[in-house]
């Protein structure tokens, strides 16, 4: 019986070493208008910490930086080990804590959307932009009718490594930065980034506002891997009547087969309520202050 015990025990052991254990994965949301926690300060706008095989990532900062900065304190976040940062796309609610965090981490990489005169990056503004006139005289022409020295759009932030991007980005080994286009009225050419991690049995995404719409979003991650194993982050639903909203969750589940979703910010709540549905124990909850460990 001993000599049983011991050759089942030495299998089990030799199994587990042959067999890789995956590191999983952990996505705290540290800011949004939803959640359980009482030490937290609920706000409109997202973020979230993200942690993936030794990596930290901050995707997005929030509507307000002391808000921000009072929830990264409450959580225990340190936003000097950071290994970069994402900005899903322009708007103030997914913003504005950047204050907070170059001010602790000024040297730290912000990866944004290449966007014009965003703001973040100074890019450079084409000469053919002013369509010159030599008919015109020097007093009514731009810069005096002469090329610029410098001719670029401001930044907002004193600090900041500002990297922008215009496509389809692997930032680390793994770990995709998907970017896409608003075609939609209200927000029509906004671009917008989608952090992209690929995982064994698919990509963890996650999302700011999905301005582009979720589906031209998975749309884009397939060329990552068409497999999508969880979904964090805002679906942009808050007003979309709830018609489309049913269409969009049968999709998800049968044309994009997402197996898993935590959605949060602005997929509001007749969504949520659909999702949670339709999904079941595979709706995970990702209110503020959610550890959500995959």
């Amino acid at each position: 019986m001993r000599i049983r015990a011991l050759t089942i025990l030495t299998f089990l052991l030799l199994y587990a070493a042959a067999v890789p254990c995956r590191a999983q994965d952990r996505v705290t949301i540290l800011y949004d208008a939803f959640g359980e926690s009482k030490e937290l300060t609920k706000d409109w706008g997202f973020s979230a910490f993200v942690e993936h095989n030794g990596k930290r990532i901050l995707f997005d900062t929030g509507n307000d930086a002391a808000i921000f900065e009072h929830n990264v304190k409450a959580l225990g976040i340190d936003l000097t080990k950071l290994d970069f940062v994402v900005i899903s796309h322009r708007h103030a609610d997914h913003t504005t804590g950047l204050k907070y965090v170059l001010s602790v981490n000024p040297k730290v990489t912000v990866y944004v959307p290449a966007d014009g005169a965003n703001g973040f990056g100074g890019a450079p503004i084409p000469a053919t932009f002013l369509r010159a006139d030599e008919s015109l005289p020097a007093k009514m022409r731009y810069f005096g009718g002469t090329d610029p020295e410098h001719f670029t759009s401001g930044k907002l932030y004193d600090t900041g490594n500002f990297v922008l991007v215009d496509q389809l980005k692997e930032v680390s080994p793994g770990i995709f930065l998907v970017r896409s286009v608003s075609q939609k009225k209200g927000t029509l050419e906004l671009p917008e980034l989608t952090l992209a991690i690929k995982r064994p049995n698919g990509l963890l995404l996650v999302d700011g506002c999905s301005h582009a719409g979720i589906e031209a979003i998975l749309e884009a991650a397939s060329a990552v891997d068409p497999r999508i194993e969880i979904v964090f982050g805002g679906l942009h639903l808050v007003t979309t009547p709830v018609e489309e909203i049913d269409v969009l969750v049968e999709n998800l589940k049968t044309k994009w087969n997402v197996q898993r979703i935590a959605p949060g910010h602005c997929t509001g709540e007749p969504a949520f309520a659909r999702l949670k549905k339709a999904y079941g124990e595979n709706y995970l909850y990702a209110g503020l202050g959610a550890k959500v460990e995959q």
